[in-house]
């Protein structure tokens, strides 16, 4: 008896020591959250894109918060909550945010089945980085897009698909938030974050191929062969050549698709411009009428008076 109720003891005294060495060590190295870190992440999305730079969405708040702290949110963006989610989170950090223009994925290769066809078949495992990895892939033209789908697998809200048709990735800007987590999963970056433009409008060039401009158009006949025609033509000096290819600048350009309309190939595409109206037909000139030569009446009265 003496012995169980000795252990009892020893038991509790070690189970007493450890409880005050916890409690003192959690209060000596406790780590202080900002409370205004949660009620952040609550305003977020809670998508974890990694679209803003940071680490999920609570990386994001921690940034926001310190953000705050010293005085200027330039910078920091959710491109899934938008606008609309910075603004509530402003108001919660007595802060004030600049509105930056929206943006939207954008497939850099026009590269379709009619103009790039197939020179080899790939037995591989079926994915972009894979088929990268392995060379050229299926077509000649070793920069555009391979068409497996990692693109796909990347995007969490369904706004990027394979057409089945042209062989090509296609972005649904009506779901597409900018998270940027197809740029990352493309072996071959051709897919760029662009500004979306006043009613979706914009303009650019879809195609990365860094080829000399004959290998190129062996390769694909609407490649870039890096001509400098739309360079030269630009008013706004958006548009540089740069490795046989040319880029133009967003943040330049105007819209005035003085580019498209030079660019020899078709490599530079517009997107969402109303379909201008057929020119009008020219009227047929009328025909002459014919002069009609009158011949003479006689009057019957007249003729009466001249028998009297």
């Amino acid at each position: 008896m003496d012995f169980i109720l000795s252990a009892v003891i020893v038991l509790g005294a070690i189970g007493l020591i450890a409880a005050i060495v916890l409690y003192v060590c959690s209060k000596k190295f406790a780590v202080y959250e900002d409370p205004r870190i949660g009620q952040v992440n609550e305003l977020l999305p809670g998508a974890n894109c990694g679209g803003c730079g940071f680490p999920g969405c609570g990386g994001m708040a921690d940034a926001l918060v310190k953000g705050a702290d010293s005085g200027s949110l330039e910078g920091l963006l959710c491109p899934v909550g938008g606008t609309d989610t910075m603004n509530k989170v402003a108001d919660l950090l007595g802060m004030a945010i600049a509105n930056g223009e929206p943006k939207v994925a954008v497939v850099r290769c026009n590269g379709t089945c009619e103009f790039r066809p197939k020179i080899a078949e790939y037995a591989g495992l079926r994915t972009c980085a894979a088929m990268h990895a392995c060379g050229a892939g299926e077509t000649a033209c070793g920069f555009g897009c391979l068409g497996c789908g990692d693109c796909v697998t990347a995007c969490q809200f369904d706004a990027i698909h394979i057409n089945t048709i042209t062989g090509l990735a296609e972005v649904d800007e009506s779901k597409c938030t900018a998270c940027g987590a197809c740029v990352k999963a493309c072996p071959r970056n051709i897919i760029e974050l662009r500004k979306k433009g006043p009613k979706g409008r914009r303009v650019f060039v879809s195609c990365v191929n860094k080829d000399k401009g004959a290998v190129s158009m062996k390769a694909c006949k609407v490649s870039c062969i890096g001509c400098g025609k739309c360079e030269k033509e630009c008013p706004f000096g958006a548009i540089t050549v740069e490795n046989n290819c040319s880029y133009i600048d967003f943040e330049k350009c105007r819209l005035c698709r003085k580019c498209v309309t030079v660019c020899p190939t078709k490599a530079i595409r517009d997107v969402n411009f109303p379909t201008p109206a057929p020119a009008p037909k020219p009227k047929e000139a009328a025909a002459p009428q014919k002069e009609v030569n009158a011949s003479p009446v006689v009057k019957e009265s007249e003729g009466k008076e001249e028998k009297a």
